[in-house]
């Protein structure tokens, strides 16, 4: 037989899952249930405290227990980085998760800091530089309303960016088109680019950073932007809760066999 907190969350998460409980919508205080005759506080407690390791409410102190949205944002692939998005209009990436997820955004809702800092290992390894050389570190968070969703931090070699909106503290994106409009402003027209994600158990800083509830891990993305010459520049690192995306990507499926036979 289950324990009593367990039979406790289950029930409550049938109700949020049939939409009894809506996102936003505060559940019971802790003495209402127990009122009820729902289990004593420490077994209403735990049932509360496994609805949020599952991630489907949010504890705080001064809001109560409170139902997290469950439908992630789409973050795109391939199609986030249409140069019709961002050199042609002002489609920064994250608005185009945005837009795809049919959800709202102010350009506001992008932090960042800027700095000079010694290039980490593999940020040096990246851009090909001694480990230590001085990069621009441009580092965002990003919010949906007052939600974290991710923070990410681009490295630049100083020469590519001295000058421009991306060492610019202004929050936001860097300018109409952000920060790959700026590049190429700069004669830095980006090509190609390799994403590798991993997912990990977040840092103490980072369950703060991105309020994330108790249990859920972050996926960690590792951004390689590259010129058509391959020259590297922009490489970023991004940290994102995982229960907040959904990862999409739409690609024609290759056929390495065809490039093959034609050069025979």
């Amino acid at each position: 037989m289950a324990p009593k907190w367990r039979e406790l969350a289950d029930k409550l998460a049938e109700r949020i899952k049939r939409g009894d409980y809506e996102p936003g919508q505060q559940l019971p205080q802790i003495r209402e249930l127990v009122a009820e005759g729902e289990g004593s506080k420490s077994t209403v407690h735990a049932a509360y405290k496994a609805l949020e390791a599952e991630g489907l409410v949010t504890s705080s102190r001064g809001h109560g227990t409170v139902v997290r949205e469950q439908v992630p944002l789409k973050r795109l692939g391939i199609t986030r980085y249409d140069k019709v998005k961002w050199r042609d209009g002002d489609e920064v990436a994250f608005i185009a998760d945005r837009v795809a997820t049919g959800r709202g955004y102010r350009r506001n809702e992008q932090t960042q800091t800027i700095s000079l800092v010694a290039a980490p290992p593999a940020v040096a390894a990246a851009h090909g530089l001694p480990e230590g050389a001085e990069v621009y570190a441009r580092a965002r968070l990003v919010k949906e309303g007052d939600q974290p969703t991710h923070s990410l931090t681009s490295y630049y070699r100083p020469e590519h960016v001295q000058g421009t909106r991306l060492v610019d503290p202004t929050p936001g994106p860097a300018g109409r088109g952000g920060g790959y409009r700026v590049l190429l402003d700069a004669g830095y027209e980006i090509d190609h680019m390799k994403e590798v994600l991993f997912a990990r158990a977040p840092t103490a800083d980072e369950v703060r950073l991105l309020q994330l509830p108790t249990g859920e891990p972050v996926v960690e993305l590792h951004r390689t932007t590259c010129t058509s010459s391959g020259t590297v520049v922009e490489f970023a690192i991004g940290v994102h809760a995982a229960s907040r995306f959904a990862w999409e990507y739409d690609f024609k499926v290759p056929d390495s066999a065809k490039g093959a036979e034609g050069q025979q």
